[in-house]
């Protein structure tokens, strides 16, 4: 018998403008465009994948009911939060200072409809050694 397995993959971000969206999280998040298709008159697909990310995400019309702005707590983690935050600001995102919760980096920011993401520098080594039970 094989053993089940699940992959969280894909997740859907709520947007008003599907347009400005793309262009938010392609030029100022450097995403990459995995397709834009209209599937059904009415049902737009705009997948998007985070540099080195295995998930995407996909904005669109015709998918969700949602409300835009609506989605919270979308975390993304990476090696060098400082590196990669100044990368962003660099590209024009709104990004907020980053801030040490107990030894753990985060920076916040949220997309044109205000979904909220957060950035979490990769949790060094001796602050999991310090968590080991």
């Amino acid at each position: 018998m094989a053993s089940m397995q699940m992959r969280l993959e894909v997740v859907q971000v709520p947007v008003s403008d599907v347009d400005r969206s793309k262009a938010f999280y392609t030029e100022k998040l450097g995403f990459t465009l995995d397709h834009d298709v209209e599937h059904l008159p009415g049902m737009r697909v705009v997948q998007l994948t985070p540099p080195g990310s295995a998930a995407s995400v996909v904005i669109g019309t015709g998918m969700t009911t949602m409300a835009p702005g609506s989605l919270e707590g979308l975390q993304l983690v990476v090696p060098d939060i400082t590196e990669v935050r100044s990368e962003l600001v660099r590209r024009g995102a709104d990004i907020s200072e980053i801030q040490d919760l107990g030894g753990v980096l985060f920076a916040y920011f949220s997309d044109p409809d205000g979904n909220r993401w957060v950035m979490q520098g990769q949790t060094q080594q001796h602050i999991r050694d310090a968590h080991k039970s």
